[in-house]
């Protein structure tokens, strides 16, 4: 067989890129990023006027906010159109596009992700129920940026009486892919990088559509020494790589080259530092409050990179599984300009495969940023008076976790607080508003939530709301904070809860909460309480271990001594959000519940977003004659409470 090399020079890789071509990039802020092959594009169209009028389609953001990523290639007459998930951290290309200067679309970035795989099989497009409701759903704009975008890229179809939409694929005529090896034949690895991204996915869109694929790399290999199962880019896919001089090849845009961000050493994590008290962390800090063992959750960019760090604080990672949607699953995400990479990671997929597994509901909780939020529960990131930032994952996010914590401070622009002493000051007001009556742009949509049956949290500094089906209702307080700091300072009245709480005050205090002891430790007299003016019972095993028969023993006493007063069976409620209970004690722990029961409880509805302890303790349930059906949330299982005929249900569930 003829050997052909295929290393070539930047130069004379993008002379490759003729006008009208649309050039697919790949990169995450600064992970993965062919900013060598982006700079060389530029250059040419600079010193020679072409190539002219390219399609730019990109998923994640690939930026530092400044010049390098796609800011490069942000030159009038080079680029006509931009399809693209994330821009804020391409405020070049981001003004270009709301000028009017190139048509332009924001669509998500995780159908952008799965888009690639559907061109490469030549379909007419990703078909997914993302986006439905928010902007980019046809009826609200289609993710048109401005008036000189035209063309339709997202339809409305129904199937089988359901709305999905269509994102149309189209034809990719040249990839720019990155990674760190490639030998002479085109094969290449990607040691080094802190991510693979959609790599291979936009590989094969490329040459499945006619086209090229370009690859940015660090250095040069004899052909056949790569290990087939360490290549991530076949040769056969390749058309040229070029070397790209190191300052055009970090690893992230913050961090040359890390070994911890490419798996090949662990980082210490008890040697970071923690955050320091602000207004930042006691957000992070109330959103880390919802964390439970077991759980899969994403963590967006922005302030929610914070609960990282409190997690890490509280020592609860080793319970947890963190995740980030270019593929990280496990250890500790990075964040500011290493956002993407992470610390000690236990698996890393590609990006495409991370949004299958987030939009099929595989996330138990998301904590995501807002800029704004109002009446209905709608939430804006997106688009926002003269910020154009882009959806980026967020919708995918967003619409289908179980659970979404949005974390932000309650006003912005100049705001400032002091946190002392257990308690919040507001110092100076901020000039802008967050909760107004209605958000510009619709990136999260409160109704598509309740239909979902997902909860929804809106966590500030100063309170927290939550979704309700009669919109936000206000749920807690912080120490130091009076109604006024709060209704003064947004556009509407939100609904008040019976019972407004107080926030914790270990969140406005500087040492470590004791998180991980408290979830742990919690006694069962906090956990098992009976609502005397809602005439229910209200179990929380959230994070409950279950290890031993004293356990067991303990939670039958504490609930005979909650209802054996009351005189009557009253209806429950069960969360079992995190909880694990021994193998050996599941077939004791259902029988304990047969006898609980048939004595105190008229109808019981239960919960957990675990499918392994619906599984197990569902079967062990059954076979002492109790009902096994355990709801995915909490509002499923208060619905089926509320629902079910009091003279109908016998207590045979817990």
């Amino acid at each position: 067989m003829l050997s052909v090399n295929k290393v070539t020079s930047v130069e004379e890789a993008v002379a490759l890129v003729h006008a009208g071509d649309t050039v697919a990039t790949s990169g995450f802020v600064g992970n993965g990023t062919p900013d060598a092959l982006l700079d060389g594009l530029a250059r040419a169209f600079e010193t020679t006027g072409a190539p002219r009028n390219l399609t730019l389609v990109f998923a994640a953001g690939q930026g530092d906010g400044k010049t390098r990523g796609l800011n490069r290639v942000a030159l009038p007459g080079l680029i006509r159109r931009a399809v693209g998930g994330h821009w804020g951290l391409v405020p070049k290309l981001g003004a270009l596009a709301l000028a009017g200067d190139i048509e332009a679309y924001n669509l998500p970035q995780g159908c952008i992700s799965q888009l690639y795989r559907d061109i490469a099989a030549h379909k007419p497009g990703t078909l997914s129920r993302v986006g439905l409701g928010t902007f980019v759903d046809p009826r609200l704009g289609g993710g048109k940026v401005n008036s000189v975008t035209r063309e339709e890229l997202v339809e409305l179809l129904e199937l089988h009486g359901e709305e999905w939409l269509l994102y149309r694929a189209f034809p990719i005529h040249v990839a720019f892919l990155r990674g760190t090896t490639a030998d002479t034949a085109g094969n290449v690895t990607m040691e080094r990088e802190s991510l693979t991204l959609d790599n291979l996915a936009m590989a094969m869109a490329a040459k499945n559509s006619g086209g090229l694929v370009i690859v940015q790399v660090e250095r040069v290999a004899q052909a056949g020494s790569l290990s087939p199962r360490a290549v991530k880019i076949p040769g056969a896919l390749v058309d040229c790589v070029a070397v790209a001089r190191p300052e055009y090849h970090w690893q992230t845009y913050a961090t040359q080259y890390s070994p911890v961000y490419s798996g090949e050493t662990r980082g210490v994590l008890e040697a970071l530092p923690p955050a320091p008290l602000d207004e930042r962390k006691v957000v992070c800090r109330r959103a880390a409050l919802e964390l439970l063992p077991g759980s899969i959750i994403n963590l967006g960019i922005g302030m929610p990179e914070g609960v990282a760090s409190v997690a890490q604080e509280e020592s609860l990672l080793a319970l947890l599984t963190l995740t980030a949607e270019p593929g990280v699953i496990g250890g500790l995400p990075a964040s500011g300009l290493d956002f993407g990479a992470a610390m000690n990671t236990e698996a890393l997929i590609d990006q495409n495969q991370q949004f299958d597994f987030y939009d099929g509901g595989g996330l138990d909780l998301a904590c995501l940023g807002m800029a704004q939020a109002d009446a209905v529960g709608n939430v804006n990131v997106s688009r926002f008076g003269s910020t154009f930032a882009g959806c980026g994952g967020f919708i995918n996010i967003s619409q289908n976790a179980r659970k979404v914590v949005f974390v932000g401070t309650f006003t912005c622009g100049g705001l400032e607080v002091d946190v002392s002493a257990g308690k919040l000051r507001i110092l100076r007001e901020g000039k802008v508003r967050k909760f107004i009556q209605s958000v510009e742009q619709v990136s999260f949509s409160g109704a598509h939530c309740l239909k979902a049956n997902h909860e929804a949290l809106y966590v500030t500094e100063r309170c927290v709301f939550r979704l309700t089906p009669d919109g936000l209702e206000l749920t807690e307080v912080a120490p130091g904070i009076g109604m006024d700091d709060i209704l003064a300072n947004m556009d509407f009245v939100p609904l008040r809860a019976k019972h407004v709480g107080t926030m914790d005050a270990r969140l406005f205090l500087p040492e470590a909460m004791g998180l991980r002891h408290s979830l742990e430790s919690r006694p069962l007299e906090e956990r098992i309480l009976f609502d005397a003016q809602a005439g229910v019972l209200f179990i929380n095993f959230a994070g409950l271990s279950v290890r031993n028969q004293s356990q067991l023993d303990a939670i039958a006493h504490t609930v005979e001594e909650r209802c054996a007063p009351l005189g009557r069976r009253v209806p429950a409620v069960v969360n079992y959000d995190g909880c694990t209970i021994a193998p050996q004690l599941l077939d004791p722990y259902a029988e304990m519940v047969e006898h609980l029961t048939e004595r105190f409880y008229s109808r019981v509805t239960r919960y957990t977003s675990s499918a392994f302890l619906r599984l197990t303790l569902g079967h062990s349930l059954a076979s002492h004659h109790v009902s096994p059906q355990l709801f995915t949330s909490s509002r499923e299982a208060f619905r089926a409470l509320a629902s079910a005929p009091l003279a109908a249900k016998k207590a045979n569930q817990h």
